[in-house]
Protein backbone atom coordinates (compact mmCIF):
# COMPACT_ATOMS: atom_id res chain seq x y z
CA UNK A 1 0.00 0.00 0.00
CA UNK A 2 2.93 2.50 1.00
CA UNK A 3 4.46 1.63 -2.31
CA UNK A 4 1.66 2.40 -4.04
CA UNK A 5 0.93 5.50 -2.63
CA UNK A 6 4.76 6.42 -3.32
CA UNK A 7 4.63 5.47 -7.09
CA UNK A 8 1.66 7.58 -7.17
CA UNK A 9 3.22 10.88 -5.90
CA UNK A 10 6.48 9.72 -7.29
CA UNK A 11 4.46 9.44 -11.04
CA UNK A 12 2.27 12.90 -10.40
CA UNK A 13 5.56 14.96 -9.19
CA UNK A 14 6.61 14.62 -13.10
CA UNK A 15 3.11 15.85 -14.57
CA UNK A 16 3.32 19.77 -14.30
CA UNK A 17 0.47 21.25 -12.72
CA UNK A 18 0.05 18.70 -10.45
CA UNK A 19 3.54 18.93 -8.34
CA UNK A 20 1.52 20.78 -5.49
CA UNK A 21 -1.99 19.64 -5.78
CA UNK A 22 -2.88 15.59 -6.46
CA UNK A 23 -0.20 14.31 -3.73
CA UNK A 24 -1.07 16.61 -1.00
CA UNK A 25 -4.93 15.74 -1.23
CA UNK A 26 -4.25 11.99 -1.18
CA UNK A 27 -1.79 12.03 1.96
CA UNK A 28 -4.25 14.70 3.45
CA UNK A 29 -7.57 12.45 3.06
CA UNK A 30 -5.29 9.55 4.20
CA UNK A 31 -4.44 11.35 7.59
CA UNK A 32 -7.78 12.89 7.88
CA UNK A 33 -8.98 9.32 7.95
CA UNK A 34 -6.67 8.14 10.30
CA UNK A 35 -7.09 11.06 12.40
CA UNK A 36 -10.54 10.15 12.79
CA UNK A 37 -10.26 7.08 13.58
CA UNK A 38 -7.50 7.87 16.52
CA UNK A 39 -9.45 10.18 17.95
CA UNK A 40 -12.75 8.62 18.67
CA UNK A 41 -10.99 6.43 21.14
CA UNK A 42 -9.61 9.87 23.19
CA UNK A 43 -10.92 10.39 26.44
CA UNK A 44 -11.30 13.94 28.19
CA UNK A 45 -9.42 13.68 31.51
CA UNK A 46 -9.91 16.67 33.82
CA UNK A 47 -8.78 17.27 37.68
CA UNK A 48 -10.78 18.56 39.98
CA UNK A 49 -9.19 21.70 42.22
CA UNK A 50 -8.69 21.60 45.86
CA UNK A 51 -12.54 22.85 47.66
CA UNK A 52 -11.52 25.87 49.13
CA UNK A 53 -9.66 27.31 45.91
CA UNK A 54 -12.16 30.13 46.62
CA UNK A 55 -12.17 30.82 50.23
CA UNK A 56 -15.63 30.95 52.40
CA UNK A 57 -14.87 34.56 52.70
CA UNK A 58 -14.68 35.05 48.53
CA UNK A 59 -11.09 35.65 48.43
CA UNK A 60 -8.77 33.73 46.04
CA UNK A 61 -5.68 34.26 47.49
CA UNK A 62 -3.42 31.43 46.08
CA UNK A 63 -2.85 32.37 42.42
CA UNK A 64 0.39 32.43 42.11
CA UNK A 65 0.60 28.61 43.64
CA UNK A 66 -2.29 27.87 41.62
CA UNK A 67 -1.03 28.95 38.32
CA UNK A 68 2.21 27.04 38.44
CA UNK A 69 0.19 23.80 39.43
CA UNK A 70 -2.46 24.54 36.71
CA UNK A 71 0.48 24.50 33.86
CA UNK A 72 1.80 21.17 34.98
CA UNK A 73 -1.37 19.83 35.04
CA UNK A 74 -1.43 21.47 30.87
CA UNK A 75 2.07 20.10 30.02
CA UNK A 76 0.99 16.50 31.52
CA UNK A 77 -1.86 16.75 29.08
CA UNK A 78 -4.83 17.03 31.28
CA UNK A 79 -8.13 18.45 29.14
CA UNK A 80 -9.53 20.77 32.20
CA UNK A 81 -10.38 21.14 35.70
CA UNK A 82 -13.48 20.93 37.61
CA UNK A 83 -14.34 23.28 40.25
CA UNK A 84 -17.21 23.87 43.04
CA UNK A 85 -18.95 27.03 42.64
CA UNK A 86 -19.97 27.98 46.13
CA UNK A 87 -23.88 28.80 46.82
CA UNK A 88 -22.84 29.55 49.94
CA UNK A 89 -20.02 31.89 48.66
CA UNK A 90 -21.58 34.07 45.51
CA UNK A 91 -25.11 34.55 47.59
CA UNK A 92 -23.40 35.17 51.04
CA UNK A 93 -24.26 38.42 51.59
CA UNK A 94 -28.39 38.14 50.70
CA UNK A 95 -30.79 37.32 48.52
CA UNK A 96 -29.69 38.14 44.63
CA UNK A 97 -26.85 39.97 46.12
CA UNK A 98 -24.28 38.04 43.56
CA UNK A 99 -20.58 38.28 43.98
CA UNK A 100 -18.56 36.28 41.23
CA UNK A 101 -15.45 38.46 41.80
CA UNK A 102 -12.90 35.40 42.79
CA UNK A 103 -14.59 33.08 40.61
CA UNK A 104 -14.08 35.32 37.75
CA UNK A 105 -10.37 35.88 38.40
CA UNK A 106 -9.93 31.79 38.81
CA UNK A 107 -11.71 31.31 35.53
CA UNK A 108 -9.57 33.89 33.28
CA UNK A 109 -6.38 32.19 35.18
CA UNK A 110 -8.04 28.73 33.75
CA UNK A 111 -8.42 30.17 30.53
CA UNK A 112 -5.12 31.70 30.33
CA UNK A 113 -3.24 28.20 31.42
CA UNK A 114 -5.22 26.85 28.44
CA UNK A 115 -7.34 24.55 30.04
CA UNK A 116 -11.32 24.04 30.05
CA UNK A 117 -13.65 24.39 33.29
CA UNK A 118 -16.27 22.07 34.28
CA UNK A 119 -18.20 23.95 36.71
CA UNK A 120 -20.27 22.40 39.38
CA UNK A 121 -23.47 25.08 40.60
CA UNK A 122 -22.78 23.61 44.22
CA UNK A 123 -25.96 24.39 46.23
CA UNK A 124 -24.62 22.13 49.19
CA UNK A 125 -22.67 22.49 52.05
CA UNK A 126 -19.11 21.45 52.02
CA UNK A 127 -17.80 19.92 55.64
CA UNK A 128 -19.51 16.63 56.23
CA UNK A 129 -18.84 14.15 53.54
CA UNK A 130 -15.46 12.22 52.88
CA UNK A 131 -12.70 13.95 51.79
CA UNK A 132 -14.58 18.01 52.63
CA UNK A 133 -11.60 19.38 54.30
CA UNK A 134 -13.21 22.67 54.58
CA UNK A 135 -16.37 24.16 55.66
CA UNK A 136 -18.83 26.28 53.12
CA UNK A 137 -22.70 26.27 54.47
CA UNK A 138 -25.43 27.51 52.63
CA UNK A 139 -25.87 30.99 52.70
CA UNK A 140 -26.64 32.35 56.60
CA UNK A 141 -29.97 33.83 55.50
CA UNK A 142 -31.14 30.46 53.65
CA UNK A 143 -29.90 29.00 57.24
CA UNK A 144 -31.95 32.14 58.93
CA UNK A 145 -35.08 30.54 57.31
CA UNK A 146 -34.72 26.91 58.85
CA UNK A 147 -33.83 29.38 62.33
CA UNK A 148 -37.86 29.42 62.20
CA UNK A 149 -38.41 26.84 59.91
CA UNK A 150 -36.41 23.32 60.18
CA UNK A 151 -38.51 20.99 58.21
CA UNK A 152 -36.86 23.13 55.08
CA UNK A 153 -34.14 20.58 55.94
CA UNK A 154 -33.86 16.68 55.37
CA UNK A 155 -35.60 14.69 58.82
CA UNK A 156 -34.73 11.78 59.57
CA UNK A 157 -36.76 9.36 61.61
CA UNK A 158 -35.58 10.69 65.28
CA UNK A 159 -36.05 14.07 64.09
CA UNK A 160 -32.79 15.14 63.38
CA UNK A 161 -32.20 17.60 60.76
CA UNK A 162 -29.55 18.15 57.96
CA UNK A 163 -28.58 21.14 56.77
CA UNK A 164 -26.19 20.14 53.93
CA UNK A 165 -29.02 21.02 51.38
CA UNK A 166 -32.75 22.02 51.35
CA UNK A 167 -35.80 19.41 51.22
CA UNK A 168 -36.62 18.90 47.82
CA UNK A 169 -39.97 19.25 49.77
CA UNK A 170 -39.38 22.91 50.07
CA UNK A 171 -38.59 22.87 46.03
CA UNK A 172 -41.85 24.75 45.03
CA UNK A 173 -42.85 26.07 48.44
CA UNK A 174 -41.80 29.99 48.69
CA UNK A 175 -40.21 30.27 51.82
CA UNK A 176 -37.44 32.15 50.96
CA UNK A 177 -38.54 35.95 50.77
CA UNK A 178 -41.40 35.17 48.13
CA UNK A 179 -38.67 32.54 46.09
CA UNK A 180 -39.26 29.06 46.39
CA UNK A 181 -35.85 26.86 46.45
CA UNK A 182 -35.87 26.01 42.61
CA UNK A 183 -36.58 29.89 41.92
CA UNK A 184 -33.24 30.13 43.74
CA UNK A 185 -31.15 27.72 41.99
CA UNK A 186 -32.71 29.13 38.31
CA UNK A 187 -32.01 32.86 39.78
CA UNK A 188 -28.56 31.97 40.89
CA UNK A 189 -27.99 29.99 37.09
CA UNK A 190 -29.07 33.00 35.25
CA UNK A 191 -26.72 35.24 37.17
CA UNK A 192 -23.73 32.60 36.70
CA UNK A 193 -24.42 33.11 32.62
CA UNK A 194 -24.43 36.56 32.94
CA UNK A 195 -21.51 37.27 35.21
CA UNK A 196 -19.27 34.43 32.61
CA UNK A 197 -20.70 35.48 29.38
CA UNK A 198 -16.67 36.91 27.84
CA UNK A 199 -15.32 32.59 29.22
CA UNK A 200 -18.83 31.17 28.44
CA UNK A 201 -18.45 32.55 24.50
CA UNK A 202 -14.61 31.45 24.70
CA UNK A 203 -15.94 27.82 24.50
CA UNK A 204 -13.66 27.39 28.23
CA UNK A 205 -16.66 25.94 30.01
CA UNK A 206 -17.65 23.15 28.75
CA UNK A 207 -20.18 21.50 31.36
CA UNK A 208 -22.53 23.04 34.21
CA UNK A 209 -22.62 19.89 36.67
CA UNK A 210 -26.01 20.87 38.67
CA UNK A 211 -25.68 20.33 42.59
CA UNK A 212 -28.67 18.24 43.55
CA UNK A 213 -27.89 16.94 46.70
CA UNK A 214 -25.54 16.39 49.52
CA UNK A 215 -22.16 16.17 47.62
CA UNK A 216 -23.51 17.99 44.56
CA UNK A 217 -25.19 14.61 43.81
CA UNK A 218 -28.83 13.73 43.23
CA UNK A 219 -29.70 11.76 46.51
CA UNK A 220 -31.01 12.07 49.96
CA UNK A 221 -28.39 12.65 52.56
CA UNK A 222 -28.96 9.09 54.18
CA UNK A 223 -25.42 8.30 55.45
CA UNK A 224 -24.22 11.46 57.20
CA UNK A 225 -21.26 11.27 59.01
CA UNK A 226 -21.84 14.33 60.96
CA UNK A 227 -24.56 12.38 62.56
CA UNK A 228 -22.57 9.15 64.00
CA UNK A 229 -22.44 6.94 60.43
CA UNK A 230 -20.01 5.07 59.31
CA UNK A 231 -19.27 2.82 56.57
CA UNK A 232 -20.85 0.42 55.97
CA UNK A 233 -23.79 1.22 57.92
CA UNK A 234 -26.64 0.95 55.88
CA UNK A 235 -28.10 5.08 56.44
CA UNK A 236 -31.49 6.10 57.07
CA UNK A 237 -34.57 7.54 55.03
CA UNK A 238 -34.76 11.48 55.36
CA UNK A 239 -38.24 12.27 54.56
CA UNK A 240 -39.50 13.11 58.27
CA UNK A 241 -39.61 16.68 57.91
CA UNK A 242 -43.55 18.07 58.09
CA UNK A 243 -43.80 18.63 54.37
CA UNK A 244 -42.41 15.10 53.27
CA UNK A 245 -44.85 13.83 55.81
CA UNK A 246 -47.52 15.92 54.67
CA UNK A 247 -46.87 14.44 50.86
CA UNK A 248 -46.62 11.10 51.23
CA UNK A 249 -50.32 10.99 53.70
CA UNK A 250 -51.47 12.34 50.33
CA UNK A 251 -50.26 10.04 47.94
CA UNK A 252 -51.02 7.27 50.77
CA UNK A 253 -54.70 8.33 50.47
CA UNK A 254 -54.67 9.00 46.50
CA UNK A 255 -53.90 5.01 46.52
CA UNK A 256 -56.57 4.00 48.88
CA UNK A 257 -54.05 3.56 52.02
CA UNK A 258 -54.62 6.40 54.22
CA UNK A 259 -53.47 4.43 57.05
CA UNK A 260 -50.01 3.93 55.71
CA UNK A 261 -47.15 6.14 57.07
CA UNK A 262 -43.66 6.56 56.56
CA UNK A 263 -41.09 3.61 57.84
CA UNK A 264 -40.73 2.48 61.26
CA UNK A 265 -38.97 -0.14 60.90
CA UNK A 266 -35.73 0.67 58.99
CA UNK A 267 -33.16 0.88 61.46
CA UNK A 268 -30.57 3.66 62.39
CA UNK A 269 -27.26 4.72 60.65
CA UNK A 270 -24.98 1.90 61.34
CA UNK A 271 -27.36 -1.28 61.38
CA UNK A 272 -27.08 -3.65 58.82
CA UNK A 273 -29.82 -5.54 56.86
CA UNK A 274 -30.97 -8.11 59.02
CA UNK A 275 -31.05 -6.04 62.00
CA UNK A 276 -33.68 -4.34 60.74
CA UNK A 277 -37.46 -5.31 60.01
CA UNK A 278 -37.38 -3.26 56.96
CA UNK A 279 -34.36 -4.44 54.96
CA UNK A 280 -34.48 -8.15 56.12
CA UNK A 281 -35.33 -11.30 53.93
CA UNK A 282 -38.95 -11.15 53.24
CA UNK A 283 -38.49 -7.72 55.29
CA UNK A 284 -41.07 -4.61 54.72
CA UNK A 285 -39.07 -3.62 51.25
CA UNK A 286 -40.58 -6.48 49.56
CA UNK A 287 -44.37 -5.89 50.43
CA UNK A 288 -47.33 -3.55 49.14
CA UNK A 289 -46.87 -0.85 51.56
CA UNK A 290 -42.86 -1.39 51.18
CA UNK A 291 -42.99 -1.13 47.54
CA UNK A 292 -45.24 2.03 47.13
CA UNK A 293 -43.11 3.70 50.30
CA UNK A 294 -39.94 3.18 48.16
CA UNK A 295 -41.55 4.18 44.93
CA UNK A 296 -42.85 7.33 46.21
CA UNK A 297 -39.60 8.27 47.58
CA UNK A 298 -36.97 7.32 44.29
CA UNK A 299 -39.74 9.10 42.28
CA UNK A 300 -39.95 12.11 44.16
CA UNK A 301 -36.07 12.29 43.93
CA UNK A 302 -36.13 12.28 40.14
CA UNK A 303 -38.89 14.60 39.92
CA UNK A 304 -36.75 17.29 42.22
CA UNK A 305 -33.55 16.90 39.38
CA UNK A 306 -35.52 16.81 36.51
CA UNK A 307 -37.52 20.03 37.08
CA UNK A 308 -33.67 21.57 38.32
CA UNK A 309 -32.25 20.27 35.35
CA UNK A 310 -35.26 21.83 33.44
CA UNK A 311 -34.55 25.00 35.32
CA UNK A 312 -30.49 24.46 33.81
CA UNK A 313 -31.16 23.84 30.88
CA UNK A 314 -33.44 27.19 30.36
CA UNK A 315 -30.32 29.24 31.98
CA UNK A 316 -28.02 28.03 29.78
CA UNK A 317 -29.91 27.72 26.32
CA UNK A 318 -27.85 27.85 23.34
CA UNK A 319 -24.57 28.23 25.30
CA UNK A 320 -21.43 25.95 24.42
CA UNK A 321 -22.04 23.56 27.14
CA UNK A 322 -23.68 20.19 28.26
CA UNK A 323 -25.27 19.78 31.28
CA UNK A 324 -24.73 17.01 33.94
CA UNK A 325 -25.84 15.46 37.24
CA UNK A 326 -23.68 13.46 39.55
CA UNK A 327 -25.00 10.04 40.75
CA UNK A 328 -23.47 8.64 44.16
CA UNK A 329 -21.66 5.41 44.19
CA UNK A 330 -23.19 2.94 46.77
CA UNK A 331 -21.16 0.23 46.11
CA UNK A 332 -21.73 -0.79 50.19
CA UNK A 333 -24.47 -3.95 50.78
CA UNK A 334 -25.21 -3.65 46.85
CA UNK A 335 -24.66 -7.70 46.78
CA UNK A 336 -26.85 -8.45 49.48
CA UNK A 337 -31.12 -9.00 48.67
CA UNK A 338 -32.15 -5.24 50.10
CA UNK A 339 -29.65 -3.07 48.47
CA UNK A 340 -30.35 -0.91 52.00
CA UNK A 341 -28.06 1.80 51.33
CA UNK A 342 -29.05 2.77 47.99
CA UNK A 343 -32.79 2.27 48.94
CA UNK A 344 -32.57 5.20 51.39
CA UNK A 345 -30.31 7.12 48.98
CA UNK A 346 -33.12 6.49 46.83
CA UNK A 347 -32.05 4.83 44.69
CA UNK A 348 -34.76 2.22 43.84
CA UNK A 349 -32.39 -0.26 42.94
CA UNK A 350 -32.93 -4.55 43.55
CA UNK A 351 -32.45 -7.78 41.53
CA UNK A 352 -35.92 -7.17 39.49
CA UNK A 353 -35.99 -3.12 39.72
CA UNK A 354 -33.70 -1.29 37.97
CA UNK A 355 -33.03 2.20 40.09
CA UNK A 356 -30.45 4.25 37.55
CA UNK A 357 -31.93 3.73 34.08
CA UNK A 358 -35.09 6.01 35.19
CA UNK A 359 -32.57 8.58 36.41
CA UNK A 360 -30.95 8.13 32.97
CA UNK A 361 -34.02 8.46 31.17
CA UNK A 362 -34.67 12.19 33.28
CA UNK A 363 -31.03 13.64 32.26
CA UNK A 364 -31.88 12.26 28.68
CA UNK A 365 -34.67 14.88 28.17
CA UNK A 366 -32.53 17.58 29.09
CA UNK A 367 -29.42 16.30 26.87
CA UNK A 368 -27.59 15.78 30.06
CA UNK A 369 -24.50 13.56 31.08
CA UNK A 370 -24.60 10.88 33.95
CA UNK A 371 -21.49 11.29 36.06
CA UNK A 372 -21.24 8.76 38.26
CA UNK A 373 -18.48 7.94 41.28
CA UNK A 374 -16.34 5.14 42.50
CA UNK A 375 -14.62 4.25 39.17
CA UNK A 376 -11.11 3.32 40.58
CA UNK A 377 -12.37 0.64 43.01
CA UNK A 378 -12.65 -3.31 43.10
CA UNK A 379 -14.41 -5.58 44.66
CA UNK A 380 -11.35 -7.53 45.84
CA UNK A 381 -10.43 -4.03 47.77
CA UNK A 382 -13.80 -4.06 49.93
CA UNK A 383 -14.52 -5.85 53.56
CA UNK A 384 -16.15 -8.88 52.79
CA UNK A 385 -18.88 -8.09 55.25
CA UNK A 386 -19.81 -4.59 53.66
CA UNK A 387 -20.99 -6.83 50.57
CA UNK A 388 -20.01 -4.18 48.41
CA UNK A 389 -19.52 -4.53 44.75
CA UNK A 390 -18.43 -1.47 42.98
CA UNK A 391 -17.49 -3.32 39.75
CA UNK A 392 -20.95 -4.55 39.03
CA UNK A 393 -22.57 -1.18 40.10
CA UNK A 394 -20.87 1.04 38.08
CA UNK A 395 -21.07 -1.75 34.86
CA UNK A 396 -24.96 -1.59 35.94
CA UNK A 397 -24.91 2.39 35.54
CA UNK A 398 -22.77 2.78 32.68
CA UNK A 399 -24.51 0.55 30.75
CA UNK A 400 -28.04 2.61 32.03
CA UNK A 401 -26.78 5.17 30.73
CA UNK A 402 -25.58 4.22 27.43
CA UNK A 403 -28.59 2.02 26.93
CA UNK A 404 -30.75 5.90 27.24
CA UNK A 405 -28.52 6.75 24.54
CA UNK A 406 -26.70 9.77 26.51
CA UNK A 407 -23.07 10.66 27.59
CA UNK A 408 -21.45 9.28 31.02
CA UNK A 409 -19.15 10.68 32.74
CA UNK A 410 -17.14 9.31 36.04
CA UNK A 411 -14.76 10.19 38.77
CA UNK A 412 -12.84 8.28 41.46
CA UNK A 413 -14.50 8.37 44.56
CA UNK A 414 -11.09 8.51 47.06
CA UNK A 415 -7.49 9.68 45.76
CA UNK A 416 -5.72 6.97 44.23
CA UNK A 417 -1.93 7.40 42.91
CA UNK A 418 -1.45 3.77 42.40
CA UNK A 419 -1.57 1.86 39.02
CA UNK A 420 -4.38 -0.97 40.06
CA UNK A 421 -6.68 2.38 40.65
CA UNK A 422 -5.39 4.09 37.74
CA UNK A 423 -5.91 0.74 35.87
CA UNK A 424 -9.75 -0.03 37.16
CA UNK A 425 -10.47 3.95 35.79
CA UNK A 426 -8.77 3.28 32.08
CA UNK A 427 -11.08 0.14 32.04
CA UNK A 428 -14.18 1.59 33.08
CA UNK A 429 -13.36 4.37 30.36
CA UNK A 430 -13.01 2.05 27.31
CA UNK A 431 -15.02 -1.47 28.46
CA UNK A 432 -14.13 -3.00 25.56
CA UNK A 433 -10.82 -1.25 24.95
CA UNK A 434 -9.32 1.14 22.00
CA UNK A 435 -10.85 0.14 18.70
CA UNK A 436 -7.94 0.91 15.58
CA UNK A 437 -10.22 1.36 12.77
CA UNK A 438 -13.14 3.65 14.04
CA UNK A 439 -14.88 4.54 17.73
CA UNK A 440 -14.99 2.00 20.52
CA UNK A 441 -17.83 0.12 21.21
CA UNK A 442 -18.12 1.47 24.52
CA UNK A 443 -16.26 4.84 25.56
CA UNK A 444 -16.84 7.43 28.74
CA UNK A 445 -17.25 11.10 27.61
CA UNK A 446 -14.87 11.83 30.49
CA UNK A 447 -13.57 11.43 33.48
CA UNK A 448 -12.77 13.50 36.76
CA UNK A 449 -9.42 12.95 38.48
CA UNK A 450 -9.75 13.69 42.45
CA UNK A 451 -7.79 15.71 43.05
CA UNK A 452 -5.55 18.55 42.91
CA UNK A 453 -3.11 18.12 45.44
CA UNK A 454 0.78 19.01 46.77
CA UNK A 455 0.79 14.60 47.17
CA UNK A 456 -0.45 14.07 43.64
CA UNK A 457 2.26 16.41 41.69
CA UNK A 458 5.20 15.04 44.35
CA UNK A 459 7.45 13.26 41.37
CA UNK A 460 6.80 9.94 41.39
CA UNK A 461 3.02 10.60 41.73
CA UNK A 462 2.87 13.04 39.25
CA UNK A 463 5.01 11.08 36.58
CA UNK A 464 2.33 7.61 36.84
CA UNK A 465 0.05 10.33 36.69
CA UNK A 466 1.14 11.59 33.36
CA UNK A 467 0.99 8.15 32.14
CA UNK A 468 -2.30 7.91 33.38
CA UNK A 469 -3.40 11.17 31.01
CA UNK A 470 -2.02 9.69 27.90
CA UNK A 471 -3.82 6.37 28.42
CA UNK A 472 -6.77 7.57 28.76
CA UNK A 473 -5.88 9.69 25.80
CA UNK A 474 -5.47 6.02 24.29
CA UNK A 475 -1.79 7.20 23.66
CA UNK A 476 -2.40 10.35 21.52
CA UNK A 477 -1.48 14.03 21.88
CA UNK A 478 -3.42 16.16 23.70
CA UNK A 479 -6.11 17.74 21.40
CA UNK A 480 -8.30 20.54 21.83
CA UNK A 481 -10.91 19.81 19.60
CA UNK A 482 -11.84 16.47 21.55
CA UNK A 483 -13.51 18.81 24.23
CA UNK A 484 -15.57 20.97 21.67
CA UNK A 485 -19.17 21.36 22.68
CA UNK A 486 -22.37 21.93 20.45
CA UNK A 487 -24.94 25.14 21.73
CA UNK A 488 -26.89 23.48 24.28
CA UNK A 489 -30.75 22.62 22.61
CA UNK A 490 -34.16 23.25 24.66
CA UNK A 491 -35.24 20.25 26.45
CA UNK A 492 -37.31 18.22 24.76
CA UNK A 493 -41.33 17.65 25.95
CA UNK A 494 -42.15 16.43 29.55
CA UNK A 495 -42.72 12.87 29.60
CA UNK A 496 -44.80 10.99 32.13
CA UNK A 497 -43.47 9.75 35.15
CA UNK A 498 -44.92 5.96 33.15
CA UNK A 499 -42.31 6.62 30.85
CA UNK A 500 -39.47 6.87 33.35
CA UNK A 501 -40.79 3.74 35.32
CA UNK A 502 -40.70 1.65 31.98
CA UNK A 503 -37.01 2.03 32.51
CA UNK A 504 -37.11 0.20 35.93
CA UNK A 505 -37.13 -2.56 33.97
CA UNK A 506 -33.55 -4.72 34.21
CA UNK A 507 -31.54 -5.25 31.25
CA UNK A 508 -28.40 -6.88 31.27
CA UNK A 509 -24.96 -4.58 31.28
CA UNK A 510 -22.78 -4.56 28.19
CA UNK A 511 -19.99 -6.80 28.56
CA UNK A 512 -16.97 -5.43 30.54
CA UNK A 513 -12.89 -6.60 29.45
CA UNK A 514 -11.21 -8.26 32.41
CA UNK A 515 -8.81 -5.79 32.30
CA UNK A 516 -7.78 -2.39 30.50
CA UNK A 517 -6.01 -2.80 26.94
CA UNK A 518 -4.21 0.86 27.96
CA UNK A 519 -2.69 -0.20 31.02
CA UNK A 520 -0.25 1.97 33.17
CA UNK A 521 1.14 -0.52 34.52
CA UNK A 522 1.43 -2.56 37.69
CA UNK A 523 2.71 -2.43 40.92
CA UNK A 524 5.51 -5.05 40.56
Amino acid sequence: MQSGLNNIISNFIHIKGNWYTFPFLVVKIMASKTGSTNKANYVPLYVMLQLGVVTRENKFPDQEKLEVQLKELKAAGVDGVMVDVWWGIIEAKGPKQYDWSSYKKLFLLVQKCGLKIQAIMSFHQCGGNVGDAVYIPIPDWVLAVGEEDPDIFYTNRSGTRDKEYLSLAVDNLPLFGGRTAVQMYSDYMKSFRANMSDILEAGTIVDIEVGLGPAGELRYPSYPETQGWVFPGIGEFQCYDKYLRQDFKKAATKAGHPEWDLPDDAGTYNNTPEKTGFFRSNGTYQTEKGKFFLTWYSNNLIYHGGQILEEANKAFLGCKVKLAAKVSGIHWWYKDESHACELTSGYYNLAGRDGYRPIARMLSRHYGTLNFTCLEMRDSEQPEEAKSGPQELVQQVLSDGWKENIDVAGENALSRYDPAGYNQILLNARPNGVKKNGPPKLKMAGVTYLRLSEELLEEKNFSLFKTFVRKMHADLDYNPRVTDVAPLQKSKPKITIDEILEATKPIKPFPWDEETDMSVGSDD
